[in-house]
Formats: structure tokens, sequence, C-alpha cells
């Protein structure tokens, strides 16, 4: 670990980590050194170095938490320079030096990413009024910087190096136990979502989905109260190799860039640079948006760009081998060489309904990074991670020189691909492009929580409460996915590209979430199995299993559900939200072959499972479910088709 003060990392030697302050003994000597990152006290003639850091919580953000930090710092400096001109009295009469605060008995943390100003020790007028009062003075005097070291590391909590959980700011330990509660669930309670008639949970473990789904490693965090509880790694970065994942591995994230991205430009949008509402073209520069159909006045906003309602084509964009030419972003709108993807166009009237574009973020990307005159690496950086807490997140490509515990991209079977380096490059950064770490993802989520709580004011509890609403028609807020109600009311998102799926869900009244990143081809169906044992151990109630019945065929007549439905368009748009976007099937044919339905869409076939004898479930279909209905003649005339709280209405052909 790179000591939180010194420039030159070789010379130092970690004691002790927490997410509220950093102490480090460092071999460097020297009386006095301070930096523009922290404040620190040394003593002449001894190794030992103190550094105090600022919360990990920006005093801006806690008021009352900054008003007691500054209480604590400032007790922590007048003790330290008491000490100080002790120690050098002491020194100066040949008396042993005084010994390092920062000792074995510091308690567990981590490093801290939001600084205090620095603020240089000068030396103490102090002096000890005999020889024999120095050393104890000088004990007393350690004594009361330790006394406020630790008060000052209980205002805030964190993780552990190794993921061990600390105890809940609020006292009582309680999320300790959850987090034992939800990893313990990683032991025996994956599962798949549709059981199957007579099926028991099967009650897997981690490791042999992993196995199953030839999967080499996964990282995972758990939130409690709004705040990482643990952040811990499973299998190795490499198949092959004895490198293990760690809560600090860094792993592609897909999606789940986007609502970091959303979280980038909400802060623009707080500090007065970018409006919400106002015509994207007014900041376009290098490149605008083409005129719209229909109504011209009908102009694409930001709100539109998060919320997947501007309307555009390009779901998402495909993944490039390593030294492969990069589109800059106006190639890629344009969908012109090296870009690979269309050019960006409108599919339907702004704010008509919900689709899902990976092109609108990167219109986003663009606006961000002329607004300002920053990459938009640099933005998310000042913007979000270092207020956050996500040290080792970026958007950059990760270098295979400067950067070593990154979890390698596998393919379906298990083998390292993307060479030579290990991983292929994601161009479109806001849409695709983010890596980072368990911790760090976890962190993020939690303080969405917050913000949304008024708890942090890392965003305006009035923006973050729009963040987390839906844009209707779709089931996107400014960001994020959301579902559910009152203690269920969630916010989530997954990541998928060609070797790496992730995904997070933050429960927004609770505080509860979980982050999950996997490297495998077939980590998609994993990160599902691995959500449902942690929404379990939550137990909310979100995403419960599905249990599915067998029907007597000589009392239910399945034959009377097939043929072809085609979707009612009068249905309204706000109820269809998801299944606009990822069901967007004209029609449905249901097949019977026995005593067994099947559907067809243009995309997937796949079983109808019983749940009534007029209720199936799809589990080759996003698990969606279907409702059959009947008129007052006893005939099938429709199906529902629902997904969450999305629904969309099918009419039968021919009644």
């Amino acid at each position: 670990m790179r000591c939180c003060a010194c420039t030159t990392a070789r010379h130092c030697e970690p004691v002790a980590r927490t997410s509220a302050r950093c102490w480090t003994a460092c071999a460097i000597t020297g009386d006095r050194w301070s930096s523009d990152r922290a404040w620190v006290i040394s003593h002449s003639r001894s190794p030992a170095r103190v550094c105090l850091l600022a919360c990990s919580r920006s005093p801006a953000r806690e008021p009352a938490l900054a008003l007691a930090a500054d209480r604590l710092a400032a007790k922590a400096i007048d003790s330290a320079q008491a000490m100080h001109g002790w120690a050098m009295q002491a020194s100066r009469r040949g008396e042993a030096p005084i010994q390092s605060a920062a000792t074995g008995t510091s308690p567990p943390v981590e490093d801290a990413t939001t600084m205090v100003q620095s603020r240089p020790i000068q030396p103490s007028t102090l002096q000890p009024r005999t020889r024999r009062d120095a050393p104890l003075r000088s004990r007393v005097a350690t004594a009361a910087l330790m006394f406020v070291l630790l008060a000052a590391a209980t205002a805030c909590t964190g993780v552990s190096a190794e993921g061990a959980p600390l105890a809940d700011a609020s006292g009582g330990g309680g999320s300790t136990a959850t987090s034992d509660k939800l990893l313990a669930a990683l032991d025996h309670g994956l599962r798949p979502t549709v059981i199957q008639p007579g099926q028991s949970l099967p009650g897997w473990s981690l490791q042999e989905r992993m196995a199953h789904y030839h999967v080499p490693g996964v990282a995972i965090a758990v939130l409690r109260d709004g705040k990482v509880v643990a952040a811990r790694g499973y299998g190795v970065r490499e198949a092959g190799t004895q490198d293990a994942v760690d809560g600090e591995t860094l792993f592609n994230v897909g999606s789940v860039s986007k609502v970091i991205a959303a979280a980038t430009s909400l802060r623009l949008v707080a500090s007065g640079q970018l409006e919400l509402d106002r015509d994207v073209n007014h900041y376009l520069r290098s490149w605008q948006v083409p005129p719209a159909p229909g109504d011209a006045a009908n102009a694409v906003t930001l709100r539109m760009l998060m919320s997947h309602t501007a309307g555009f084509n390009v779901h998402g964009f495909p993944d490039l081998p390593a030294g492969a030419a990069v589109p800059s972003l106006v190639e890629t709108l344009e969908g012109t060489s090296p870009a690979a993807n269309e050019a960006l166009r409108f599919k339907h009237a702004p704010g008509l309904l919900g689709d899902y574009s990976g092109g609108g973020v990167t219109v986003e990307q663009l606006l961000v990074e002329e607004v300002t005159g920053a990459s938009f690496d640099d933005v998310a950086r000042s913007e979000v991670f270092s207020l956050v807490g996500m040290p080792r997140s970026t958007f950059a490509d990760p270098s295979p020189g400067r950067v070593t515990n990154i979890a390698k991209a596998h393919d379906g079977k298990g083998a390292v691909t993307g060479l030579p380096r290990g991983w292929q490059v994601f161009p479109q950064q806001a849409a695709a492009g983010l890596w980072t770490t368990a911790g760090d993802l976890g962190a993020f989520v939690g303080t969405l929580i917050r913000s949304y709580q008024g708890r942090d004011a890392f965003l305006p509890r009035a923006i973050a409460v729009q963040m987390m609403t839906e844009v209707s028609p779709s089931w996107h807020g400014l960001g994020p996915r959301l579902d559910g109600a009152g203690a269920t009311r969630i916010f989530h998102h997954g990541g998928s590209n060609d070797y790496y799926h992730a995904l997070f869900e933050g429960y927004l009244e609770t505080g509860d979430g979980f982050v999950v990143l996997t490297n495998g081809e077939n980590g998609w169906a994993l990160r599902g199995e691995i959500r449902n044992a942690l929404s379990d151990a939550i137990g909310l109630g979100v995403n419960p299993p599905v249990h599915t019945i067998a029907l007597d065929p000589n009392v239910v007549a399945v034959a009377d559900y097939a043929g072809r439905y085609r979707l009612d368009a009068n249905f309204p748009l706000a109820q269809r939200r998801a299944l606009a976007d990822d069901f967007d099937f004209d029609t449905l044919d249901i097949d019977v072959n026995g005593d067994a339905l099947s559907i067809s869409t243009e995309d997937e076939k796949g079983p109808l499972l019983a749940l009534t004898p007029s209720r199936f479930v799809a589990p080759s279909v996003f698990n969606t479910q279907y409702q059959f209905h009947r008129d007052a003649h006893g005939r099938v005339i429709a199906v529902s088709v629902e997904l969450g709280g999305s629904r969309a209405y099918y009419r039968r052909e021919g009644v």
C-alpha cells in the first residue's frame, strides 16, 4: 500500500487501515514533514510518523461530522505540537525517543480519499519543567494523541483491507451480523429464479457454480445502512494462476458505467454547469443532434439521455481487441471508421417511449467533455471518484505495465482471452468503459443511498430523488433502473460485454445493497444466481423464487392457449416500461407440444411453465410471466406479459 502521505512508497510500511483515518509507520526520518493532503507529525531521531487524514466523507457533505472532525483535529494538532516539543527536548538529552502512535493496536482501516487541507505543524514552544518530567509528558502526550485519533476514527466506518466488516456507525454492530448472513448465503444459497415442480431450493455454493459456469473470478461487496461492510474476492484473476481476486481487483463493469456517468452529469447540474431540460445542442460544439422526427421543437435533453427516452438507436457497442484503432466520440456518433457501430439516429420522437441507447449516453459523455473542457475520466475523478472514495476506479483503458491487480477476461470454457494482455478495449467510456472494484462500486452505491435519504450531500437531496424517480414511459430514472416500493424500493443496473458481467442493487429505504463483478463469459447467469442468494439473505422479498406447478392435462386444456398474439398498440406506454425496451416484440407465438406450452418471439424460444392454470413463466425469456385472458364466452382472447412492474397486452389473432 502506498503511504497516505509520503511520496516515496518504497520507504513506507503500512501499519493499519480504515476508511476514516490512515496511520503509517515510515522509515524516512526527519523533524517535520507536511503536504497539501494531510497533517503529518514526526519525531526527531525516530522513524515514526503519524499522518492524520480527514474522514472519507467530505466535510462539505457531512456538516455535523465535519464540525466534530475539525474539533478532534484541532485537539490532535495541539497534542501533537506539545508531543513534538517534548520529544525534541527528550532527544537532545539522550532519552529514549517517543514511540510511534501508529502501533499494531490501531483500529483496522482503509485509505481515505477525501483529505483535509494542509496545515503545517510548527515546532512547539512548550518546554517541560524538569528533565525528569519529560518522558512522562511524552508518554502522556502520545496517549492523548492516540485517544484523539481513536475517537476520530469512530466518526466513520468502512472495510478492512481483507474485507472484514466494521461496526455500524450508529452502534450495536448490526452491520457485522448482516454481512455475515449475506456472505454465508454464498456458501449455500445460490439458486435459479424459476423452480421446477417438486424441486426444492438447490442451495448451491458460489464455488460450485463458478466451476459450473467456468467463471474463474468473482468480487462481491455488501452494504448495510448505506455503507460497505464487506468487500471480498473469490477465485482467481487469471485461470491457471494463484493470483487471487480481492475486494480491490479491477473489473470492467460494462453498462454499469452509465450510472456513474449519470452521477457525474448530475454533479454538474447541481453546480449550475448543466440543465436537465435544456436542448443539448445548446452545449454541443463539435457535433449536433440531428433534427428530430415529427415536432422539431421537441428537443433532446440531458434528462432524456440519462433515462433512455431520447428516441435514439445504437443499443450498445462492440468490444475492441487490444491495439485496435479507437474511434473519437464524433466518429462513434457518426458511425464512421474506425467506429464499428451504425450512426446515431432517431428511432422515435424524443420522449415518446423508453428505448435503451448506449449511443444516447455517448452524447452525454460528449456534452460533459465540451462543457468542462476536460476528459470524461478527469471529470468523473473530480466529481465522483475522489468524493465518494473510489481510488482505483477509472474510465481510462488500463495499461498492463501500470496495473497488476486486474481481472482478466475469460471465454465460456474458462480460457483467458483478449490476449496478449488479457482484456479488450471499451472506448465508449460513459456507456461501457468503467473499470472499478467491488469496494469502490459499493461505496458509490452507498453514497447514492445516503444522498437520497438526505444523509450525504454528494448530490442535493432534490436531485437524488429525481435520479431515483422513473421518467415515464421508461423504467429508468436518471441513470439507474428502478423497481419496487416501500422497503423494497430498489435501484439497480447490470453491465455486460463479451467477457465481463456485473450488477449492483441498492435498497433506498433500508440502506442494504450489494455489488457483483465477474470475469467470465457465462458470468451473466452466475450473477443472477448470486443476486438471488443475496436478496434472500436480505429477507425483504425482492426477487423471490418462482415456484411452478404441474398441470393435470385431464383438467386444463393448454391447447386453448395456442395461437399468434399481436401487441395492442393502444395499451399505455407508461404501463409497458421495461417491456417497451427489452421485450419490444410485435407478435408472440404460443405453441403446444403434447401437454407442454412454449413461446416464440423474434429472438427467443423457450418453454412456458405453469404457475396457475392460466398463468405461466418463461425462464429463458427474461423470466417473463404470461396471464391468459378469457372473455364471457370462455374464449382465450389475449395474454398479458409481465416483468416486474412492467406490463404489455397482446390480443389473440382471429378472435
